[in-house]
């Protein structure tokens, strides 16, 4: 299943240009479905309960035998591998910290692999989104950051960190792109008729 239709991927797209005619900035837009696979993590938790569930069955009533606890075991960790792999569970056994820096080192990966810091007057500006953490992350390159700071960007990253939650990517992604040209209007008005990268969602499923 695609995170958005082609369609809505258009309207990304059409958004993107009418900033990019507006302002001086090239405007780049990436949704991941999620940062990072976490493939360790159902292994981890499930390692973790294993490991105390004979310490656990040997204060029970069942009386087992060392046998049967290390067969029981290894049943647990078995079972628990795969019912920790089914994708909103698993999500919810990633810890948050972890999470956020899985999101933002792709965010800066993103940022580099789509050429953003190679613009004319340094003038790139990312917004990643990484649906399953919830992750919203506007980056700028040098030329926008001199004129615009951090906190006129935290608004923004907000509003759209809602709409995530909510699973309004496309609601979200529209509000942001508006919200962000008429921010970049005041401050990196359009000097010249330019378009360095193209104007387009990169989704990364």
């Amino acid at each position: 299943m695609r995170l958005l239709s082609e369609a809505q991927q258009r309207q990304v797209a059409d958004a993107i240009a009418a900033v990019e005619r507006d302002t001086d900035v090239e405007l780049v837009t990436v949704l991941a479905r999620r940062a990072d696979d976490y493939r360790y993590i159902p292994l981890l938790w499930a390692a973790c309960v294993a490991l105390i569930t004979p310490g656990v069955l040997f204060f029970s009533p069942l009386w087992l035998e060392p046998r049967e606890l290390f067969i029981i075991q290894w049943l647990v960790f078995f079972a628990l591998a795969l019912v920790f792999r089914i994708p909103p569970l698993m999500m919810r056994l990633v810890p948050v910290p972890v999470r956020r820096w899985r999101a933002a080192n792709l965010a800066r990966r993103q940022f580099l692999e789509q050429n953003l810091h190679h613009t004319r007057g340094e003038t790139g500006v990312l917004i990643f989104v990484a649906e399953a953490e919830h992750y919203v992350e506007i980056i700028a390159d040098r030329g926008i950051s001199a004129h615009v700071g951090d906190d006129e960007w935290q608004g923004i990253v907000d509003a759209f960190t809602g709409r995530v939650r909510r699973g309004e990517t496309l609601a979200g992604f529209l509000q942001c792109v508006n919200a962000c040209g008429e921010l970049l209007k005041r401050h990196v008005p359009a000097t010249a008729a330019k378009n360095e990268l193209p104007d387009r969602l990169v989704v990364l499923d």
